[in-house]
């Protein structure tokens, strides 16, 4: 593939031109078709007094919350987040007491399980979650989920010129399986933010799929230049 390589971001905005950003840092061609919007929800909040902390697993997690005007004490509350990129939307949303697990769901409930056992924790996220953090910390804290937006499926059809895809999570990966025809995927290649975000392409017929070590975009666009042939370019 040339160095300008053509790469679908499937990814819903806004976090599609913040990708699309980075990939014009490193040289590539970004194409954005969002396979998924994010659409907010309006849910009754609860008295923040009621719990030890907050959960945070994405981006978009923070962003709608915030929007739906916490109370003041709410901010106050110690923040445990799934990585670095949510980490840092809580800081600069005004949440000041953030913990990230750098890492995926399986790291975000190891950090709960050894700071807040027996916790009462608030996790505004997706109306269907990825991961079941509810149940990998059963028994240790509670976890009670408050859906504060849901992701659908957007309208755009895939582009018509691509070198490699990338998918950031399994619900776009579904999408792409379902959208996709088999002989559009020859040739090309996927490049997934985990094993489970890469699963549902196995039919798919890409030439090859690639996996990013960690479950972050650092790590995602270093897996796509490896595919490329290019050394990882820090910015």
């Amino acid at each position: 593939m040339s160095s300008g390589a053509k790469v679908w971001v499937t990814r819903a905005q806004p976090g599609a031109a913040r990708t699309a950003a980075r990939l014009l840092d490193r040289g590539l061609d970004p194409v954005i078709a969002p396979l998924i919007a994010i659409r907010p929800l309006t849910p009754a909040l609860p008295d923040a007094s009621g719990f030890d902390g907050l959960i945070f697993t994405s981006r978009n997690g923070v962003a709608m919350f915030a929007d739906l005007g916490p109370p003041p004490n709410a901010f106050d509350l110690p923040v445990f987040t799934v990585g670095g990129a949510t980490a840092e939307a809580a800081r600069q949303a005004g949440f000041a007491r953030v913990r990230s697990a750098d890492g995926d769901v399986h790291a975000l409930a190891h950090l709960i399980r050894d700071e807040t056992p027996g916790a009462r924790l608030l996790h505004p996220g997706a109306l269907q979650p990825a991961g079941d953090l509810g149940g990998a910390l059963a028994g240790i804290s509670q976890v009670v989920s408050l859906p504060v937006y849901e992701a659908v499926a957007s309208d755009l059809p895939p582009p018509a010129d691509f070198d490699v895809v990338l998918i950031h999570s399994p619900r776009a990966a579904r999408e792409l399986a379902a959208r996709l025809p088999v002989d559009r995927a020859a040739r090309r290649v996927a490049i997934a933010l985990s094993a489970a975000a890469a699963a549902p392409l196995a039919d798919l017929g890409f030439a090859a799929v690639g996996i990013a070590e960690t479950p972050d975009e650092t790590a995602l666009l270093d897996a796509l230049q490896a595919t490329l042939g290019k050394p990882p370019i820090r910015v």
